[in-house]
């Protein structure tokens, strides 16, 4: 039989989908290119955001039409749309062609409930808060993104409870891998060819907290991944700018392959609305996390999320993040208008700001960061930067992209006699800035 994997939302569903792509695998599944070639399609969900809920959604409705056309085809919906309260219902009711339902704590369970399925041709529910059943015990066949790049995830769950967050509610509580599954896994990935590793987890910070009797924390983690020999650059998402240690700013700077990049969601420029949003820090603790960063790495790359239109925002509330980015200086900003998810504390406010007021102010943040990003990418002009290719422009196969280890994206052209791939390290001169990207010769 063979199955097909469709992954809505963020890299931490990536992570899951590549460990049930293995779990299947191992299970004596094959993959197949297409869902329409498949036995059994697995819908990987996200619900952080509407836009993704609705994608998702619509995405299992279309399946309807493939379903009856095959009948024994057996479509799994999984992950956090299906963890959410009160969301089985409307999946028994209008998705009654969907085989199982399985929420975050259930992926491990897949080809056994698969099995299941077959056998007694009844919907199979599990959305259960098992924290006995963690999905990441094993080591799992890999399943690198390419061959030169690969994801490893540290720490499930959130404890956050951000207000206007929906991840602690489907994801559960914070539970750490152990150390040595994660060393290992890194090894394993070596040895298949991979250079560059990321951790995930929703707050990579808060690794460690939980499994105190080992006296590890994210910073010692790091700290031994760097030595694994044969990875070439280490990455990290996602990071709580309340957990960013000093110890942690340091134990990054003396690394070898840690990249400088530091990805800190400030969510909002403004003091009253960060306490609305649960945030723990204000302003000013922000600002001194940035010049400990910087003034340890000059050259770091700094990027955040900023969320627009929180509930009881004022005009005068948006400026103030506004004039916040001056002071911050992002190389990015990934914005976001609010999305109100039912079951978080933010969606029972008072003062909802209107669509059109948040579309408003959300295209003059972008104008005001867009500014910042091209002047911070201009800087670089004529500097030495080193990348790891990425492949060949889809539209121009002479033109090759990379990353440096600030996670800028830069473009060159390829020459053929260099027999570049990629995955290849390469030390490119910045010949030019746009907002979003560079432009580079090789040196």
């Amino acid at each position: 039989m063979k199955y097909f994997i469709q992954t809505f939302g963020c890299q931490m569903n990536d992570s899951d989908s590549n460990l049930m792509d293995a779990s299947l695998s191992q299970a004596g599944y094959s993959r197949a290119t297409a869902a329409e070639k498949a036995d059994i399609i697995v819908v990987n969900t996200c619900c952080v955001r509407q836009t993704a809920e609705n994608r998702a959604f619509g995405y299992i409705g279309s399946l309807k039409c493939l379903k009856e056309q095959k009948p024994h085809l057996i479509i799994a919906v999984c992950g956090c749309l299906v963890q959410k309260e009160g969301s089985l219902a409307g999946f028994l009711n209008r998705y009654r062609h969907v085989s199982l339902l399985l929420g975050t704590f259930a992926f491990a369970r897949l080809p056994e409930y698969i099995e299941d399925y077959r056998s007694r041709g009844e919907v199979i529910i599990d959305v259960a808060e098992d924290y006995e059943a963690h999905p990441y015990s094993y080591l799992p066949a890999l399943s690198p993104v390419n061959n030169y790049r690969s994801q490893i995830s540290i720490i499930l769950g959130c404890n956050n409870y951000c207000s206007y967050c929906i991840v602690p509610y489907v994801r559960g509580r914070e539970r750490s891998r152990k150390p040595w599954q994660i060393l290992e896994e890194a090894q394993a990935l070596v040895r298949a060819g991979v250079k560059e590793v990321q951790l995930l987890g929703q707050n990579v910070n808060a690794y460690g907290k939980d499994i105190v009797d080992l006296n590890w924390d994210f910073a010692r983690l790091l700290h031994e991944l760097d030595k694994t020999a044969g990875i070439e650059r280490i990455r990290y998402m996602t990071s709580h700018p309340r957990d960013f240690s000093l110890k942690l700013i340091e134990t990054i700077a003396a690394a070898q392959h840690i990249c400088h990049h530091f990805h800190l969601p400030l969510q909002s420029g403004c003091d009253k609305i960060l306490s609305a949003m649960n945030r723990g820090y204000d302003t000013a603790y922000y600002a001194q996390l940035l010049e400990n960063i910087r003034s340890h790495m000059p050259q770091a790359t700094i990027t955040s999320d900023l969320i627009v239109g929180f509930p009881g925002e004022t005009e005068e509330d948006f400026q103030q993040t506004l004039d916040f980015l001056a002071v911050c200086q992002f190389d990015t900003a990934y914005t976001f208008l609010y999305s109100q998810r039912s079951g978080t504390p933010a969606a029972t406010l008072p003062l909802q700001v209107a669509a059109e007021v948040k579309k408003e102010r959300i295209q003059r943040l972008m104008s005001v960061q867009n500014h910042i990003s091209l002047a911070q990418n201009q800087q670089l002009i004529g500097a030495k930067q080193e990348i790891m290719v990425e492949g060949a422009s889809k539209n121009n196969p002479m033109r090759w992209s990379g990353r440096t280890r600030g996670n800028k994206i830069v473009v060159f052209d390829y020459k053929a006699g260099k027999n570049i791939q990629a995955g290849d390290l390469l030390m490119l001169r910045i010949t030019a800035a746009q907002t979003w990207n560079l432009s580079g010769e090789i040196i």
